[in-house]
């Protein structure tokens, strides 16, 4: 394919080579937020064909649990607590972070927890449930996760890597002047870990340490052969982001040489979409299972009014993932609120997907930054049947046809901008699997690429069908 767009490059209008191959992972989308006022969000799919979701709750005082057969429905699925908090003594305070995890035919719930004497003595503790239904499970303690220090430790998580169970959590080393830390190590059962932990990171970057020094939440998530493991860095506020840390999945993970740490973070605020704070995620799949979907807190606003521990607006949201072509992963930006935005992929050209550059859209590959190829289908701005898209980095901004080309502009009201940037969604001329969109106001003219660029043409001819053909990822 690489030779064939290289070929097609040297054209004056590129005409399809080969058909691109239907996407592996074709286009999911949900409408956000999932949950108000549930922090640390985790959703796990089962094999029963259920999503199961637990969060902190801001009473900080209880676990609760959701399922639902489609992650959306989980929005308004019946929530259940499963377990209180003690009224004395320790688990009897800030409770915090739950995750539920499905182990050798038995339910497993990690959560962090303070004692009534003492809120901030904050540790990690296992609940175990049998049944087949969490919900309506027995729950038992465990107790708690001992490890190398008796001291503030929590965010829990484990993941298998070729056949290894392995925990990750974060903790406070007594000998060193900042907060938290992640660590890992194997298990030898659910709620005990073996050997010595290993830190695989601390907070020195100045992104990790605004407000507080803080690694903690990791996340697991493998791809092509690579274990990645996302954290949330920095103080709960605006400030809070994702770092991210990947080796290879035949490496010694307990050898923190065989770790690489990014030096920025992949997952911020974004003033654009109005979403702050983005942090402490983890990762689930689509109900077709061909796409990754990562699930996050944020807030609405960036002003907060006192301790950010004390605000009860985190919200639970999800978006789709996407994969680099080096096999990374791409987090984008938190997008906005309501319906997640889709990339198109060229029908010929797989590797290139409509982007705006500079305001005018085009195919490309390598798209970076990745909201660049992302756009919202939203309802037509003339209604009528039709759709319109909506830039993900630059809300209110749509894809609209101008002299016959297309570009990227800011909805100005008008009854022209509407019609310009309003379209019909119809079978994919070439591929009935793709989509083509034709103009709303121009009957028998399509969006297609021509030179890598966006026109409005009537397509006549077997090449013209397949440049105006796109698959929605």
């Amino acid at each position: 394919m690489a030779v064939l767009v290289g070929l097609a490059a040297c054209l004056v209008g590129p005409a399809p080579a080969a058909q691109a191959a239907v996407p592996d992972s074709p286009a999911v989308t949900y409408t956000n937020p999932i949950a108000e006022k549930r922090a640390d969000p985790h959703i796990f799919k089962h094999t029963d064909g259920y999503y199961y979701f637990t969060a902190t709750v801001p009473e900080y005082d209880r676990i609760v649990l959701r399922r639902a057969t489609t992650i959306q429905g989980l929005s308004t699925a019946q929530e259940v607590t499963i377990w209180t908090k003690h009224t004395s003594g320790v688990m009897g305070a800030h409770i915090w972070a739950p995750e539920i995890h499905f182990i050798d035919g038995k339910w497993y719930v990690y959560f962090a927890a303070g004692a009534t004497n003492d809120v901030w003595a904050i540790r990690m503790y296992v609940l175990e449930g049998s049944g087949a239904n969490p919900l309506t499970a027995t729950w038992t303690e465990k107790g708690q996760i001992k490890t190398q220090w008796e001291s503030f430790s929590l965010d829990a998580t484990t993941f298998v890597v070729n056949g290894v169970r392995y925990l990750s959590w974060a903790q406070r080393d007594p000998s060193v002047n900042n907060n938290t830390d992640i660590y890992l190590a194997k298990m030898a059962n659910p709620w005990t870990i073996t050997g010595t932990p290993v830190m695989l990171s601390r907070p020195t970057y100045s992104w990790e340490t605004v407000g507080y020094k803080v690694n903690e939440g990791p996340a697991v998530i493998q791809h092509g052969g690579k274990v990645f493991m996302s954290y949330s860095a920095s103080a709960t506020d605006s400030n809070y982001c994702l770092g991210l840390l990947s080796a290879s999945a035949s490496a010694d993970l307990l050898n923190t040489a065989n770790w690489t740490k990014s030096s920025t973070p992949v997952f911020t605020s974004n003033a654009s979409t109005s979403q702050y704070g983005p942090g402490h995620n983890s990762f689930t799949v689509s109900e077709d299972g061909k796409s990754d979907i990562l699930v996050y807190h944020d807030r609405s606003y960036k002003d907060i009014s006192g301790d950010p521990l004390g605000d009860p607006n985190r919200r639970t949201r999800v978006q789709k993932l996407y994969w680099k072509a080096d096999g990374t992963p791409d987090f984008g930006i938190p997008v906005a609120d309501g319906v997640t935005p889709q990339r198109f992929s060229s029908y010929n050209f797989a590797d290139r997907f409509i982007r705006h550059w500079e305001y005018r859209a085009r195919i490309e590959a390598n798209v970076s930054p990745l909201a660049d190829s992302q756009f919202r289908v939203v309802t037509g701005l003339t209604g009528s049947g039709t759709v319109s898209l909506e830039s993900a980095n630059f809300p209110g901004y749509y894809l609209r046809h101008k002299n016959f080309e297309v570009w990227l502009e800011k909805n100005d009201g008008t009854a022209q901008f509407a019609a310009d940037a309003s379209f019909f969604k119809r079978a994919g001329l070439s591929d009935s699997a793709g989509v083509s969109y034709e103009s709303s106001n121009n009957a028998g003219r399509y969006i297609r690429h021509y030179n890598y660029l966006l026109q409005l043409q009537t397509p006549s001819t077997a090449t013209d069908r397949a440049d105006a053909t796109f698959y929605a990822q």
